[in-house]
């Protein structure tokens, strides 16, 4: 038995040798048994240049040696400031004026949880403690984020303080007026995936025009949690640098060190910045790993693969090759959907026994299949998510589809 407690799994799962990984190169994950997996979900959504970067590993080995640790308490450090900068710059200087370094995209939300609190505090509305998220949401599992995640996620078992958190449908506007109406002068923010993480459903223009105006009029601050979706996945860079207005707020982990640190940013809009610097205000959060020399290191990498190495080409490549490869599988009759953008895409499976849609109990069947079969995907709600890193090529494309083809071929085996 693994003496190691496995995230979202029981306690006691089995793992085989051939489920116990031992290293990861390129787009493969070798495991125990010596077995190697073509690994179609870029780690964890995390790894969008592919395992191993060099640039990365070179960056942070040479950071680990200068500076093994500095702190962000009460002070500054210099690579800190540098990968401040350059994020800032990859976003929009203009659009953002701060950033607060975090150490994962759960602890980056609940940061921005109690940062919007605190504004509205020194702005002289302490009423707003509200905070919304959309039905469907993941935030992630820390106290605060696991509140507004949209998703029944145990939520009951661990006592979480849900009320001053409030969820709407991202495909009604009108609910989000509607609850604006009664109680919005007490919403501190509205947080946003533009894909929501469970289910890959794109929130639509409509919702995010409808968002904006409603910001104008109710005055509390929008937050874009791109987690998931930033640094191309979804085809822009940041899905929210496509909305007619900035969100006030803005939350990157995930690929911000391409999966090689434990790190997330919030880059922090004008606003926001200029109120706590005028009234020289301390926001009381802080985390010790948060911001390191070595979290700077791989920051600065990456964002120097999307500035000088055109890291958002091979996005829109592999997101176009991604999105043929899923409507060829509803084409072909093995699903029925295909939901997402760019690379970032959930395919909802056709049960092989009954030609309906696959329910959610079967789901790890099929994945376990097409790991059987040699490839790695992402269970979804309804089937499977495809989240390939960027350097996929046509090879590695051909090598995916038939990996799922043929799992899918053995689950419908196991059926008749």
């Amino acid at each position: 038995m693994s003496p190691v407690w496995p995230a979202l799994a029981p306690v006691d799962t089995p793992y085989g040798a051939d489920r116990i990984a031992v290293s990861a190169h390129g787009h493969r994950v070798r495991f125990a048994d010596g077995s190697e997996r073509l690994c179609a979900t870029s780690g964890l959504w995390n790894v969008p240049l592919g395992y191993g970067h060099a640039g990365v590993a070179e960056a942070v080995a040479a950071a680990l040696r200068d500076a093994s640790y500095l702190t962000l308490f009460r002070g500054v450090h210099r690579p800190s400031q540098e990968a401040a900068a350059a994020l800032l710059d990859l976003a929009c200087v203009d659009s953002y004026r701060r950033v607060i370094f975090s150490t994962s995209g759960g602890a980056a939300t609940d940061a921005v949880m109690k940062l919007s609190r605190q504004y509205a505090v020194e702005r002289g509305e302490p009423a707003r403690s509200i905070v919304v998220g959309l039905r469907g949401s993941y935030h992630g599992t820390m106290y605060g984020s696991h509140a507004l995640s949209g998703d029944a996620l145990a939520q009951g078992s661990y006592a979480l303080d849900r009320r001053a958190v409030r969820h709407v449908d991202a495909d009604d506007p009108a609910e989000l007026a509607a609850l604006l109406r009664r109680e919005g002068t007490r919403v501190a923010a509205v947080v946003v995936e533009p894909v929501l993480g469970s289910g890959a459903h794109p929130v639509s223009s409509v919702f995010v025009e409808a968002l904006l105006d409603l910001r104008d009029e109710h005055g509390f601050l929008v937050v874009a949690d791109e987690v998931a979706t930033g640094f191309g996945r979804t085809g822009p860079l940041f899905a929210s640098g496509e909305w007619s207005r900035s969100p006030d707020v803005l939350v990157l982990s995930k690929a911000l060190t391409n999966g090689a640190l434990g790190a997330a940013a919030i880059l922090v809009g004008t606003r926001v910045a200029a109120l706590f610097a005028d009234r020289g205000t301390t926001f009381v959060h802080g985390e010790t790993q948060a911001g390191t020399p070595a979290v700077a290191a791989a920051i600065l990498e990456v964002v120097d693969a999307f500035e000088r190495h055109d890291a958002l080409a091979g996005a829109a490549r592999v997101g176009t090759a991604t999105r043929v490869l899923a409507d060829a599988l509803v084409r072909d009759g093995r699903a029925v959907e295909v939901r997402g953008r760019g690379a970032f895409l959930a395919v909802a499976l056709t049960d092989p026994s009954t030609g309906a849609r696959l329910a959610a109990e079967r789901v790890p069947a099929a994945v376990a299949a097409i790991a059987a079969a040699g490839g790695i995907v992402h269970p979804g709600v309804d089937g499977i998510q495809l989240i390939p890193a960027y350097g996929y090529g046509d090879a590695e494309m051909v090598e995916l589809d038939t990996a799922i083809r043929a799992g899918l071929a053995r689950m419908a085996e196991g059926a008749s």
